[in-house]
């Protein structure tokens, strides 16, 4: 089966070859950054080139992904956060991924309004990417931003999930480190497991600790863990850390954990694990996008195979099968 290729979209004005990105990419050009994930983003063809040499110079970068319920003030927390890394004098990044909107595809929510005034004030970078209707808590394009920005030298790079519950639990296929965030006093106590994200956590963090409830939270968050299996085998000892954004208590325990938690990652031999494992979910997703668009793109054929499905005369497996060109003897293992 061959796969139909998309030519870039033609650009207004001086167009430059995302192949001429690359070495602006790995110098730290902010603009050339910025210009490379939009590219990702928006699909180009054209851009696939680049974005392979760029995740050749990636892999170095402690990936830190932070979800939990929305309203639970996972944007405070990266803004604290940004601020207590550029303080020992480290590039840090955030692909914040948003809702979009049914209008325009757009992020709804912008980084310059929630993280704004750090990411200026440290020079960080901040990039919002709508979720354009996919599912899982993160954007299709949102791993090649973190290969982009892992190129140019970012560590730690976070990514925000979109807060969309059950669905938030696809971070663990992106990120070395995973912090789930929950807020106290939002009136339900097992809203964390109802979400299906406390066994992803590699740290629990409950925001909000200035609240008087917030204690009430980390004991029911502590119940929790004694409920529920590990998701994934692991020596660490997850930790429950309270915190408050606005005092700034114990925010530079939550930074010394992260570290402590990548450290153990390296010596343990687990970060290879993860990374193996991380490559496999990519791999994987970009083969079911890249045959998803070719049917999408050529719907003759797949129109038929749907009709003979729909009447009777075929089933799901054999369409499937046809459609990838192959019988049922050749798909046997």
């Amino acid at each position: 089966m061959t796969l139909v290729t998309r030519s870039a979209t033609p650009k207004r004005g001086i167009y430059r070859p995302s192949a001429d990105l690359v070495p602006k990419v790995l110098a730290g050009s902010r603009p050339d950054i910025a210009r490379m994930i939009s590219r990702a983003e928006a699909g180009y063809d054209e851009a696939s080139d680049a974005l392979a040499a760029l995740y050749r110079h990636a892999g170095r970068a402690h990936v830190i992904g932070v979800t939990g319920v929305p309203g639970g003030g996972k944007s405070s927390l990266i803004s604290a956060l940004i601020r207590a890394y550029s303080g020992d004098s480290h590039k840090v990044a955030v692909v914040a991924v948003d809702p979009s909107s049914p209008y325009s595809g757009g992020a709804i929510l912008g980084d310059r309004i929630r993280m704004g005034d750090s990411a200026e004030a440290q020079q960080a970078f901040v990039r919002s990417m709508a979720t354009r209707g996919y599912l899982g808590g993160l954007a299709r394009a949102t791993l090649q931003a973190v290969d982009v920005l892992d190129a140019a030298g970012y560590s730690p790079i976070f990514i925000e999930t979109v807060g969309v519950g059950q669905d938030e639990v696809e971070v663990v296929t992106a990120a070395h480190t995973v912090v789930v965030l929950s807020p106290p006093g939002l009136g339900d106590d097992i809203q964390a497991i109802k979400a299906g994200v406390t066994e992803i956590a590699d740290i629990h963090v409950v925001s909000k600790g200035d609240k008087p409830d917030a204690a009430a939270t980390a004991s029911a968050l502590r119940g929790m863990m004694s409920l529920t299996p590990l998701g994934r085998p692991s020596e660490w000892e997850t930790p429950i850390l309270t915190l408050s954004v606005a005092t700034g208590d114990g925010i530079l325990d939550l930074k010394q954990c992260l570290d402590s938690h990548h450290a153990h990652l390296v010596t343990s031999g687990e970060l290879a694990l993860r990374q193996r494992s991380i490559s496999r979910t990519r791999v994987l997703a970009t083969l079911n996008h890249l045959l998803r668009r070719e049917f999408d793109e050529n719907t003759t054929n797949l129109a038929a195979h749907l009709q003979a499905v729909a009447d009777r005369s075929s089933d799901p497996m054999t369409a499937a099968l046809a459609l990838l060109g192959l019988n049922r003897m050749e798909a046997k293992p």
